[in-house]
Parts: C-alpha cells; structure tokens; sequence
C-alpha cells in the first residue's frame, strides 16, 4: 500500500513508525508546520515531506501521486474532496470517541465531563463534515474513575487509535477496500474545544 500519511505530533510519529513496522510505503508526510516532531521521523527514514500551504486543508497537490490511501494522525485540517479522489482507496482518520458521540477538537475532554463511563475510538473514512464519515472500525474501552482525558489518551486511546489504524490499513491492503457503515446522525453530539 502507498501512503500519504497527514499528521503531527507524538502520535503522528507512532502512527508512522506502525505503518513502517507493518511494511506499509508510506511514500509522503504531510505537516501543518515544517517544526513538527513528524517531519524529523519521517527525514530519518528517508521520506518525502511536505508541509500544507494552508494549514486547516490538505489539498490534491499536496497527496502523493500514486497514493492508495490516505492515513490522517493528529491532523485538523480538512482532507479535500479532490485531495481525497487522489488516493486510490480514499482516506481514514482516527477519531478517539465512539462516532458518532464527541465529533469535534474535544473528543477526549468531552468524553470526561459527560463522566462517560466508557470512552472508545473510530476509524472513519474521511469526508466533507469533519468527523462525519463512514465508520469503517471501532473498538471501546472503559474509563477508570478520576482519570483525566490526558491520562484517558495516553492509557488507552491513543495505544487503541494506533492498533485500529493498523488494522483498518490491513483489511484495505488484503481486499483492496474498505468496510463501512453509516454513522447513526441521531446519535451525533458534538464536543467543540474546552477553553476554560
């Protein structure tokens, strides 16, 4: 599989290192801004790195040629339609809420002051609404009393987004697809950024 992988920080970094680890080509890194901790993993391992024009939306240029799929981790800017229409396959994201709950910056925070006693993470395909597309994986998790949504990210989610990632890119790899199912919108709730 040919990846674009779009992302940043610690995670992104992980997230490369798995797809590396799992002999996916990750032939591009796309960053917001070129000081990311992203873009020194991927100069090390030799990779091409692009940083985005504008930095809430990737554009088709900006996508690899030849790109299968399309790998978004701790990224958000908005994958454009023609951005996605250049990948073969599309492309996923990883949201840590069980979508259709919490779609938004805050998934996490939101997730801990509705006292959600169990918390999760989507793969979901990318789409025009953030946080919106098709569910293409899922798994849950439960949260421990008093834990805090940095201590929730780094105990389960984040370990959990790496792992579903890894996954949904293998069931793309071997059927040259992926699954999907619409997200329930009378489910949906929103968790917009936290600024107290």
């Amino acid at each position: 599989m040919r990846i674009t992988l779009v992302g940043s920080r610690h995670f992104g970094v992980t997230v490369l290192n798995m797809l590396r680890q799992h002999d996916q080509d990750v032939v591009r890194v796309v960053v917001h801004e070129g000081g990311d901790r992203l873009v020194a993993a991927a100069k090390a391992a030799g990779i091409e790195v692009v940083v985005q024009a504008d930095r809430k939306t990737v554009t088709a240029a900006e996508i690899a040629p030849g790109t299968d799929l399309i790998v978004t981790a701790h990224s958000h800017a908005r994958v454009t339609r023609e951005a996605l229409a250049a990948s073969r396959l599309g492309g996923v994201g990883y949201h840590p809420s069980l979508l259709p709950r919490h779609r938004g910056l805050a998934a996490v925070e939101w997730t801990i002051r509705e006292g959600d006693p169990i918390a999760g993470g989507t793969i979901y395909q990318l789409a025009d609404r953030m946080d919106a597309g098709a569910i293409v994986v899922q798994d849950w998790c439960f949260v421990k009393k008093g834990e805090t949504a940095r201590e929730l990210w780094e105990r389960a989610l984040a370990p959990l987004g790496v792992r579903l990632l890894a996954e949904a890119v293998e069931i793309a790899r071997r059927t040259g697809s992926l699954p999907s199912r619409p997200q329930d919108e009378t489910f949906a709730t929103l968790a917009p950024a936290i600024s107290d």
